[in-house]
């Protein structure tokens, strides 16, 4: 073994360096599901800033330092306070906010969000198919295009709740079918991993796994 790791160092070097930028600088994310959609795709992979909040230990939830806060509409990549998984959603409340929702329209501190129909489209729903509505959704400052899915069972009411301090509320832009801060709760800043910043690459995994090169470096929103 000790013949090996001489023989090998430079090898071995290259993998502890990479797996520290991995997992201290920055990282990339495969979008498994469509929780993000219309945003994102299945088949996307998103760049993501590992400190744009935080310098951590590598492999640890432990904060070094803090280098800059998380806003809202922030896609943020963190660890589900419910068990663990890797998980991709959109900061919507801060810190101090009081947020609810009534009849899937979102009520920040007092103020409601407004709302736009840009379209109607066909989503695949379990072995079939539903409408789903594409909305302009605009709260305070922050415009972002959602998914809602009128047929299919979901939350649609919560609240009113007020985030606590060094905690974030995160919903999926496809709000009729996203596990989000409505099932799991507030998401401490401790499992934030970072902010998504851009679509690397991306291929059509329910087709033919054909590229999406009209995707490839797409910022996100």
């Amino acid at each position: 073994m000790t013949r090996w790791l001489a023989a090998n160092r430079g090898f071995v070097a290259f993998l502890i360096l990479f797996g520290f930028f991995r997992t201290a600088i920055a990282d990339w994310n495969p979008i498994p599901s469509g929780s993000m959609r219309p945003g994102l795709l299945e088949g996307d992979v998103v760049f993501v800033n590992r400190l744009a909040y935080n310098v951590k230990l590598p492999l640890t939830d432990t904060i070094v330092a803090r280098t800059g806060e998380p806003q809202r509409g922030d896609v943020v990549t963190f660890s589900s306070p419910s068990d663990g998984t890797r998980t991709i959603k959109r900061i919507i409340a801060l810190p101090g906010d009081v947020l609810e929702m009534r009849d899937e329209r979102l009520i920040m501190n007092g103020v409601p969000a407004s709302y736009a129909l840009v379209e109607a489209v066909s989503e695949q729903a379990g072995q079939g198919h539903t409408v789903a509505q594409r909305v302009d959704e605009v709260l305070g400052t922050q415009r972002q295009r959602i998914q809602l899915m009128p047929a299919m069972p979901a939350r649609r009411d919560f609240g009113p709740v007020v985030v606590p301090a060094d905690h974030f509320l995160v919903l999926g832009d496809n709000r009729d079918n996203s596990a989000d801060s409505r099932y799991f709760g507030f998401v401490p800043r401790k499992l934030l991993i970072g902010r998504a910043e851009r679509i690397l690459v991306s291929a059509d995994i329910h087709g033919n796994w054909a590229p999406r090169g009209e995707r490839f470096g797409m910022p996100l929103h």
